[in-house]
């Protein structure tokens, strides 16, 4: 056999590159022809921004100012013979705090009939106080009075023609020297708790007074503002639905004497000039809440 020459060699070797490499393309681009399309990335959709959240708004608190204008409204309305407002009447169901400021002139003296007293031993380091609620006769305010209310208490607001919760500054305007005195006019408001039949006996205090000691040290008494009374609670209604009630036992001359119906939940005494709250009651409780420490 004869063997082939070293060109033939080289072109057999030439060839079978060639045709590996045609080969091999042709495989590498039916691959590529055939390979499945690459799964496009999906980005997910943005969630929306949950909506703000909205608080309900604050329930607004009765105050004394407000006490105040209910009372004018109803004397209007009673000496008129008109309905009361709707705003006046809105009132019913309401939070209130009512503050009635006391011994704005110092300490109660001995055997006073007063309803809010006060009076500093200073033998015994105390401070006494003492809070009488007002009993009124169901009589005094009804012809034929209601079966369904057993006994009203509370307490007379003075100055009743102030919003103030402070203690009164010194009058601006005094009467002449000789001048007649004037007749000085009696309670014409007061808020009140409606006891009903059958309700417990622990609402009825019955001339039992709210009363507290709490020990001071004699270098440590600043009454120079008084004490004050923080009554709060809701708005109540009389059985005829209406937050207030008034007579005019006077005569039409006479401005009408009202009470605001009211469900008393707490009584605290406070201190204005320290900040102090010196002793809490519940009156559904029969007893103090709560007094601040002896010292």
């Amino acid at each position: 056999m004869r063997e082939p020459s070293p060109r033939t060699s080289r072109l057999a070797i030439a060839g079978a590159l060639a045709t590996l490499i045609v080969v091999g393309g042709s495989g590498f681009l039916l691959g590529r022809r055939t390979a499945p399309a690459p799964v496009p990335i999906v980005m997910p959709a943005p969630q929306p921004a949950p909506p703000p959240r909205v608080e309900p708004p604050a329930e607004r608190i009765v105050q004394r100012a407000d006490i105040v204008g209910l009372a004018d409204a109803a004397a209007d309305a009673a000496a008129s013979g008109a309905q009361l407002p709707a705003t006046a009447t809105g009132l019913v169901g309401k939070r209130f705090e009512l503050v009635l400021p006391f011994g704005c002139d110092g300490p109660t003296p001995e055997g006073s009939s007063a309803s809010l007293q006060w009076r500093y031993d200073a033998a015994a380091s105390a401070l006494r106080i003492k809070a009488v609620p007002t009993a009124w006769a169901k009589a005094e305010w009804w012809q034929t009075p209601p079966d369904t209310v057993e006994a009203m208490e509370g307490f007379w607001i003075e100055r009743p023609w102030s919003s103030s919760t402070a203690c009164p500054a010194a009058p601006a305007i005094s009467t002449a020297p000789g001048s007649d005195a004037f007749t000085l006019p009696g309670q014409t408001l007061g808020i009140v708790q409606l006891i009903g039949a059958g309700a417990s006996r622990q609402l009825v205090r019955d001339g039992k007074p709210y009363e507290a000691v709490v020990r001071v040290a004699p270098d440590a008494v600043n009454l120079s503002q008084g004490l004050r009374l923080h009554l709060a609670g809701r708005i109540g209604g009389f059985p005829d639905g209406q937050p207030t009630r008034c007579v005019q036992s006077g005569g039409r001359e006479q401005r009408p004497v009202c009470l605001v119906a009211a469900a008393i939940e707490k009584i605290e005494i406070r201190n204005p000039a320290s900040g102090e709250t010196l002793a809490v009651w519940e009156p559904t409780a029969d007893a103090r809440a709560d007094v601040r420490p002896d010292e």
